[in-house]
């Protein structure tokens, strides 16, 4: 990422990300790609924050559909955004590590893409009273031979809509801008115009996926923060037990001592083994008898407390990233109640739900972004479009006992049949009805029903 101070020089604003916010961004970034500060040598690492990110994605996308209605406009959006959701899955597990994602729509020839721009490469400049970006600098970085290009565009939403700013820099080192060059040095970059005004819109060209939970690290900004941001000291402690796990066997691995005279030594003088893995030398001197020319090495291992001090950690990590015990604990030392049960279910079915509305609101507002760039290019007939958006809730709903309770329900009189086959089928209403009555004329008629009559 090039350095904040080095953006507000060359285009002369203020960042508005805060010192604390930058350190922690970084080290969250870190541990997702398992370059963990506090690994070494000595304490590997569980890759825990890839774990965890991975686990939310899943159980937030695993089986998203959005439907879009409204004619010609509407079947060119869905065609658009289906390539979105090809690899939605993966890009929300790098917004939830690192807090947010930024998507960005552009026109591609007849088609319009979207860039996917993670949380330290991009700079928030400005927000409304409502915490969402207005302004912002996004950072493209290109290797050509041994030099670094750097494209920043700036958006900046004014009166008369979004003005963006295209400006290029060449650097023969990765993290800093280095001098400005013209944005044709980039084949990929030559078609951009320095400047731009998108007139007629009221809403940034860009969609911002912030992860929902609350910024304990600076309370006055409106980013977000990362899904084990509450984790960070725990997951460090867990990497460490995992270490004196690792270091247990290894240190107790089973061996057998030998004096250096035991097998003889080659013409360079070293020590002829049979298995250097089980035997180690040692000098012992003088006359020793056979029995002290052997010494087995065979130490008790201490595994058990030490797993059950890591699996004790994993709940703590559990608990504070907003999922079940047992979902990296062992599953078989937890929920031992009915209570316990559902209050641990109950915390993972809070954190999807909430990151599946952070979700569609994001989604929502590229799509909308995306109905802009194809009026401005003309690739799509004029129309309008409606979007319905279904999320799978296996991950906080029990299927079977929902479809027992609902077919109570419908035995009593509370609920419909309609409404039954609607929630338990995930049929449209029409649908429902005519499903209800393909059935009723399939039973059988009474031949005596007209002479009881």
């Amino acid at each position: 990422m090039i350095g904040q101070s080095t953006v507000k020089q060359a285009l002369k604003v203020d960042i508005a990300v805060s010192a604390p916010m930058a350190d922690a961004l970084q080290t969250w970034s870190l541990m997702y790609e398992n370059k963990a500060p506090w690994l070494s040598e000595y304490v590997k690492s569980l890759n825990l924050p890839a774990s965890i990110a991975g686990e939310i994605a899943r159980a937030v996308t695993i089986e998203m559909q959005v439907a879009f209605t409204g004619g010609p406009r509407a079947d060119f959006l869905s065609a658009e955004f289906e390539r979105v959701l090809d690899k939605l899955r993966e890009k929300v597990e790098v917004g939830a590590s690192k807090g947010g994602l930024m998507l960005k729509p552009y026109v591609n020839g007849a088609n319009i893409d979207v860039d996917y721009v993670q949380a330290d490469q991009f700079y928030p400049v400005a927000f409304d009273a409502n915490g969402n970006i207005t302004s912002c600098i996004f950072a493209d970085q290109r290797t050509v031979g041994d030099k670094y290009y750097t494209r920043l565009e700036f958006h900046t939403m004014t009166e008369a809509g979004v003005e963006i700013r295209n400006l290029a820099y060449k650097s023969a080192t990765r993290d800093t801008l280095g001098q400005p060059v013209p944005l044709t040095d980039v084949e990929a970059w030559a078609d951009l115009l320095p400047e731009a005004t998108i007139t007629g819109v009221d809403r940034p060209l860009y969609a911002y996926f912030r992860y929902p939970l609350a910024n304990n690290i600076d309370p006055n900004s409106p980013l977000g923060v990362s899904c084990y941001s509450r984790a960070v000291d725990l997951i460090q402690n867990a990497d460490v037990q995992w270490s004196n796990l690792l270091w247990e066997f290894e240190s107790g691995r089973r061996a057998v001592y030998v004096d250096e005279l035991a097998f003889g030594k080659d013409a360079s003088g070293v020590s002829k083994m049979p298995d250097r893995r089980l035997y180690r030398v040692l000098a012992q001197g003088g006359q020793i008898s056979d029995e002290e020319m052997f010494h087995e090495w065979s130490p008790e291992f201490r595994e058990a407390s030490i797993i059950s001090g890591l699996d004790a950690m994993l709940k703590k990590i559990e608990y504070s990233c907003g999922l079940a015990y047992g979902t990296l604990s062992d599953p078989q030392t937890v929920d031992k109640t009915a209570t316990e049960i559902k209050s641990s279910k109950q915390r993972t079915a809070a954190t999807i739900t909430d990151t599946q509305k952070a979700l569609q609101n994001a989604l929502e507002q590229l799509i909308w972004v995306m109905d802009v760039w194809a009026t401005i290019a003309g690739l799509a007939p004029m129309g309008t479009y409606q979007t319905a958006f279904d999320f799978d809730d296996s991950v906080v709903v029990d299927r079977d006992m929902q479809f027992k309770q609902d077919l109570q329900l419908v035995g009593s009189g509370i609920m419909s049949k309609v409404e039954w086959r609607m929630r338990n089928f995930k049929e449209t209403e029409a649908v429902a009805k005519a499903k209800i009555a393909a059935v009723q004329a399939e039973q059988p008629q009474d031949m005596f029903a007209d002479a009881n009559a």
